[in-house]
């Protein structure tokens, strides 16, 4: 793409920001129907995908719509909007069959972003000989347009209050209704920001200056973080790597964060060539450091979580994980080769930018791969788990069943009725007890997943040994709801068939409900007590107006009901 056809396509264009702010406005109402007012919270498949094609689909259309030029950008913004629709579908319709489908929603995104990138570069035509400066400028314009019109859209909101509240004081309360309508809310956000962006986007020419001015600012700190991470090396080297995993279990995230930031600064030092690189000799040694130093942190990186993974085995969200560090590493590596080759001729800086431009390419492809029902890291990890447990790496009571109840989609159910069939009897009560689970529970800090039988010290009344085997199974998982000695008091049998207990300790009583089948689940509520527990006390339902649970005659908390009348008894 020559550099006219460059102007052409950020040239000014009057009608910009109105027929952006009207594009967006009426994308913002779509987005509130489509979704029934609910928006993107919507949990309904179809109407998520919806809501996605009309979010994301007007917004790559505003990013590179031009004055005469409209074919190419619809067609771009419907394939956009189409990509990230199913994706949206699979996500909500998923529930919990596929193991975390927000980690594919999000690769779709990164897949889309970067192909808005190259599509504005006009990568479509030129491929990989696109001039690196135009991709460069589009990236960092972009960011700036976005974070400038969200910067408007937040103004014009304030500003929307302020006149609502001005208004208030003459009893006219159209603006404060209409803020509070869903609809209104969508509409006016999208029209604001259709607005701000179509302003920025025809100030090319400022844009641009802005973005060296951020370049320049932001290159300063490139000179600090450039000292501070080889001090942080050589002393790596010196006291060996060992000191990260026993310092902090937080080493990876910390580590990709510094990796993230060198890759930063080292690209606003460098700029879009070397004529427009700093000549000052400390931002130039800066920038050599930073781009040297990004391998080493990603590596350190994958050396930690690989230590984890290790320890605890895969699961989706780690293979995520190695997915981000595949791609840091991968960033470093092309980092450190462009430096390597391109020493002697001093262009280095130059291979350095092409790999940029390389791997942008790469990385939204895989992007896009990963965001689509190809692999399935819920079925990887419990392959994994599985064979860890098998092989004895990790012990029955150690091993993480619930995980595979929750976090590791259809996939890791299956595993999980395979070793209820175990023939290990230990692993197959634990199994068991983790499939009947209807919700996750929180246990306490005690060894192994689930507590055995005859660690819990409960008092049924009436005694029932039915009943008593699915109380007993349910603390099982819920250890902490009965610390040393609890009371199961039976509140009777509902309409379907499930059963009510009281689970009463020194500290309050919670209501339990026991299903047919399955755990038994319960409100987030503990009532206060109102006198001590011990295994002497006479713990008895008297009907003193309404129902009380009591202790040694005291009641306990709240009624039980609320379908009888009458004020609480003493205290």
């Amino acid at each position: 793409m020559s550099d006219s056809e460059h102007a052409s396509r950020i040239e000014e264009w009057p009608l910009r920001p109105w027929l952006l702010a009207g594009l967006l406005g009426v994308a913002g109402l779509l987005v509130y129907f489509a979704g029934s007012g609910n928006g993107p919270d919507t949990k309904v498949p179809w109407r998520a995908a919806l809501v996605a094609l009309c979010f994301f689909g007007p917004i790559a259309f505003a990013f590179t719509v031009e004055r005469g030029r409209w074919k190419e950008p619809l067609l771009f913004a419907a394939v956009a909007g189409a990509v990230m629709a199913g994706l949206a579908w699979r996500a909500v319709a998923a529930g919990d069959t596929y193991a975390s489908p927000q980690y594919g929603f999000m690769a779709g995104v990164i897949a889309t972003g970067l192909s808005l990138v190259l599509f504005q570069a006009g990568f479509q035509r030129t491929r990989f000989a696109t001039p690196y400066p135009l991709l460069h400028g589009y990236a960092w314009g972009d960011a700036i347009s976005a974070a400038g019109s969200l910067a408007f859209t937040g103004a014009s909101w304030l500003l929307l209050f302020v006149l609502s509240e001005l208004f208030h004081l003459l009893k006219i309360d159209l603006l404060k209704d209409l803020i509070d309508e869903g609809w209104f809310g969508w509409t006016w956000s999208g029209a604001a920001f259709g607005a701000a962006l179509g302003v920025l986007r025809n100030e090319a020419k400022i844009i641009g200056t802005l973005q060296r001015v951020v370049m320049v600012v932001m290159s300063i700190l490139g000179v600090p973080l450039a000292a501070g991470l080889a001090i942080f090396l050589v002393a790596m080297i010196v006291s060996g790597p060992d000191v990260l995993w026993q310092a902090t279990r937080s080493a990876t995230p910390i580590l990709l964060l510094c990796a993230a930031g060198a890759w930063l600064l080292a690209n606003a030092i460098l700029r879009d060539t070397d004529a427009e690189t700093s000549a000052n000799r400390a931002l130039r040694s800066a920038a050599l450091v930073l781009t040297v130093a990004v391998l080493p942190l990603t590596v350190f990186a994958a050396i930690s979580l690989g230590t984890r993974i290790a320890q605890h085995g895969l699961s989706p969200e780690r293979l995520w994980g190695l997915v981000a560090i595949a791609v840091a590493v991968a960033y470093g590596l092309a980092w450190l080769v462009a430096v390597v080759r391109g020493w002697k001729g001093g262009v280095w800086r130059d291979r350095l930018r092409r790999a940029n431009l390389n791997l942008a390419v790469v990385i939204s492809v895989v992007a896009l791969f990963l965001a689509l029902p190809i692999l399935d890291f819920g079925a990887i990890s419990a392959r994994q788990q599985l064979a860890r447990l098998e092989s004895g790496k990790v012990s029955a009571k150690a091993f993480d069943y619930e995980a595979l109840r929750w976090d590791f989609g259809d996939a890791g159910r299956r595993a999980l009725a395979r070793l209820e069939r175990s023939g290990n009897k230990q692993v197959a009560d634990y199994a068991r007890l983790a499939a009947a689970q209807t919700e996750r529970t929180w246990r306490g800090l005690e060894e192994g997943p689930f507590a055995e039988p005859e660690e819990i010290n409960v008092r049924l009344q009436p005694e029932d040994a039915a009943l008593r085997g699915k109380v007993v199974d349910y603390l099982r998982a819920n250890r902490w709801q009965c610390g040393e000695y609890c009371v199961a008091i039976d509140l009777g049998q509902a309409a379907d068939g499930a059963r009510e207990v009281a689970l009463v300790t020194g500290s309050g009583y919670q209501r339990v409900r026991l299903p047919k089948a399955g755990g038994g689940t319960q409100p987030p509520m503990v009532v206060p007590a109102a006198a001590p527990l011990t295994s002497k006390s006479q713990v008895e339902i008297r009907t003193i107006e309404r129902r009380y649970i009591t202790i040694d005659g005291r009641p306990v908390g709240e009624p039980l009901d609320d379908a009888l009348e009458g004020t609480p008894p003493p205290r």
